[in-house]
C-alpha cells in the first residue's frame, strides 16, 4: 500500500491535520468568545496550508504552491480584519471630517 516510510509518515500527518481541523471547526462553532473563534479560524487556515503542502508532496508535484500562497494571504488578511474589528469595532475607517 505504501511505497516508502515517508509515504506512511505523510499519510499519518495528513490524518492528524484533518482531525485537528475538525476540532477547530468545533471551536469556531462553540467557542466561548469571539477571539477564540478568530484564533480557530486562523488555525484552520494554517492547517489548510499544511494539508495542501502534504498533498503536494504525496502527489510529487509543485502545482499546489500557488494555492498554498493564496491560502496564506487570505488567512492573513482575514485575521488582520477580524483583529481590527475586535479592536476598533469597524474594519474600514471613513474620514468623517470631509
Amino acid at each position: 500500500m505504501f511505497e516508502t516510510p515517508l509515504d506512511t509518515l505523510l499519510t499519518i500527518s495528513l490524518l492528524f491535520f484533518s482531525i485537528s481541523s475538525l476540532g477547530l471547526v468545533y471551536r469556531v462553532i462553540k467557542g466561548p468568545s469571539i477571539p477564540d473563534r478568530v484564533l480557530a479560524l486562523d488555525s484552520i487556515g494554517i492547517n489548510l496550508i499544511a494539508i495542501t503542502a502534504i498533498t503536494s508532496i504525496m502527489l510529487r508535484t509543485d502545482a499546489f504552491l500557488e494555492v498554498i500562497l493564496l491560502i496564506g494571504v487570505i488567512a492573513f488578511v482575514g485575521t488582520v480584519a477580524f483583529s481590527k474589528f475586535l479592536q476598533k469595532g469597524e474594519i474600514i475607517e471613513y474620514d468623517r471630517n470631509n
